[in-house]
């Protein structure tokens, strides 16, 4: 099992609408998470700073794979196109990178 965080700005005028659809998030794109190995996902939000942190755990064994089958998948994706407006990505994200990962300093359990 492997750890991930995360980090991504979330646009001010848009942290109603992305509270309400995480409220009810869609039950296929919820399924793929599952599907793809992804378990206690969950998505934090600091305001006033409009930061998302978010954080799961990844019990695959091939995490390219997994993450092509989720881009790939057509809810998914839907998901992706009214969820990606609201947010922003950090202005240090590397190209192409949308949520920008974070180090892992410190766990207990």
């Amino acid at each position: 099992m492997i750890r991930m965080g995360s980090v991504i700005a979330l646009r001010p005028e848009k942290i109603a609408e992305y509270k309400e659809l995480h409220a009810a998030a869609w039950p296929g794109v919820l399924k793929t998470i599952t599907t793809c190995n992804i378990r206690n996902y969950v998505i934090y939000l600091r305001e006033p700073e409009n930061l998302l942190f978010s954080h799961f755990e990844y019990h695959g064994t091939d995490w390219e794979a997994d993450q092509a089958k989720m881009a790939a998948d057509p809810v998914t994706q839907d998901w992706w196109a009214v969820c990606k407006p609201c947010q922003r990505p950090l202005d240090s994200a590397a190209d192409g990178e949308w949520w920008a990962p974070m180090e892992e300093v410190f766990f207990h359990e």
